[in-house]
């Protein structure tokens, strides 16, 4: 599936920040009939928050999406990781789902 890494350069050349997007058949909570953008790695350097910097990756992730086909965009975050929560329902995103994941050694 196609996939983009968004990058935001900083004026003195340092990385600001980053979002690599793909495309999925499908995500939980979503309309299985259309493909998916999503979010697969969101990072912005600590001095470029709350600038509209993630934002602006966001977006144009989206735009990148729609162009596809999507009509949905998708993404993930740790459980108690409550910034990123914040900020993914700051730019509308819905909690979908919530998953317990496990695992068993062999």
């Amino acid at each position: 599936m196609p996939l983009v890494i968004l990058v935001a350069e900083a004026g003195d050349g340092t990385l600001a920040g980053f979002l690599e997007a793909g495309l999925r058949s499908y995500a939980d909570g979503c309309d299985a009939s259309h493909p998916v953008g999503y979010v697969e790695g969101w990072y912005v350097a600590e001095k470029w928050r709350r600038q509209g910097v993630g934002k602006d990756l966001l977006g144009t992730a989206e735009d990148w999406a729609r162009g596809r086909g999507c009509i949905e965009m998708a993404s993930d975050t740790k459980i108690d990781n409550q910034a990123s929560q914040r900020t993914h329902e700051a730019l509308g995103f819905e909690v979908a789902e919530r998953s317990v994941l496990y695992r068993k050694r062999l």
